[in-house]
């Protein structure tokens, strides 16, 4: 495909994976799909069908047992409702291999095929540690992404971005300590998950945190990113800092959410490195909200390709 091109990965399972009565809006990745699809008149956007991952790059991360329960439909209950995407479908397996799949490729982008920028329409499973899910999570995407492309000799170091409402809880743990991957997690004070870890940099915010106290907060950071050096950023942009998020707890307007992402992605521009994006969460009421925030998302990265 053109390098001018922003490569977007997905699959209708994203949407038809899940089961429609689940507390999770299933909807979202389907509309927004057909929203892209309307805004993009300039065919910015690339798309692009995810491939299963397989056990072997899950197994990268996660614990043999783990996967192999998971592959065969064969978690208890417990592990089933700390994850929460219930009721289960079997679909839960292919939606989930495509998922993690999407995420490598879109790593494959810029990794082998020079491109800037690339982005998985689904994921940022920041929730999940090496044996078990949680929070809508089953696999971290984040972590997978980032071992394999440890395993290329041209990566050293990789900086994981997470700005979604919910701290990174699983992505801190299983990188604790491990000099290679540097997390960093701006995320709300009194949010799930109630039991933080500990990133390399965590940040919290206060409920009702609004446009101007966060993007200074931002600003602070990214400045002092630019004294660390990355090989490869990985950017979890979850849009549920939104004022109108049903789980969220910050203020956020849409303008402030897209001046997040124009910061990172000058931020990314000054440093010059390469970028892979994750969808992360969004859980407005009405769901429209979710989807505005997301199109304003993936059209902002695709337009500085």
């Amino acid at each position: 495909m053109p390098n001018h091109q922003f490569p977007l990965y997905f699959h209708e399972i994203y949407s038809t994976g899940l089961d429609r009565t689940a507390r999770f809006p299933v909807d979202r990745y389907q509309l927004l799909a057909k929203k892209l699809s309307v805004y993009d008149e300039k065919k910015l956007l690339s798309w692009q069908t995810p491939r299963l991952a397989n056990q072997q790059e899950i197994q990268l991360v996660h614990e043999k047992d783990y996967v192999e329960r998971f592959f065969n439909h064969q978690l208890t209950e417990k592990e089933i409702r700390r994850i929460g995407l219930r009721p289960w479908k079997e679909a839960i397996v292919e939606r989930t291999l495509r998922l993690t799949g999407g995420a490598l490729q879109a790593l494959e982008q810029v990794l082998v095929y020079g491109h800037t920028m690339a982005g998985n329409m689904a994921g940022g499973t920041h929730h999940a540690f090496r044996k078990e899910g949680a929070g809508y999570c089953i696999f971290n995407d984040l972590a997978i992404c980032a071992e394999q492309a440890l395993l290329n000799s041209t990566v050293e170091k990789i900086l994981i971005l997470d700005l979604d409402v919910h701290q990174g809880d699983g992505t801190a743990k299983i990188f604790e300590g491990d000099e290679r991957v540097f997390t960093v997690s701006l995320h709300g004070k009194n949010n799930f998950p109630f039991r933080k870890q500990t990133s390399d940099w965590d940040v919290e915010f206060d409920n009702d945190t609004g446009d101007e106290e966060y993007l200074t907060v931002l600003d602070d950071v990214l400045s002092k990113l630019s004294n660390q050096a990355f090989d490869l950023v990985f950017f979890q942009a979850g849009v549920d800092a939104l004022d109108s998020d049903a789980l969220g707890l910050l203020n956020l307007s849409r303008e402030g959410l897209g001046k997040r992402n124009q910061r990172v992605f000058a931020w990314r521009e000054q440093m010059e490195l390469p970028m892979v994006i994750f969808m992360g969460g969004g859980y407005a009421k009405p769901i429209d909200d979710t989807v505005d925030a997301f199109t304003d998302l993936f059209m902002e990265a695709a337009s500085r390709i």
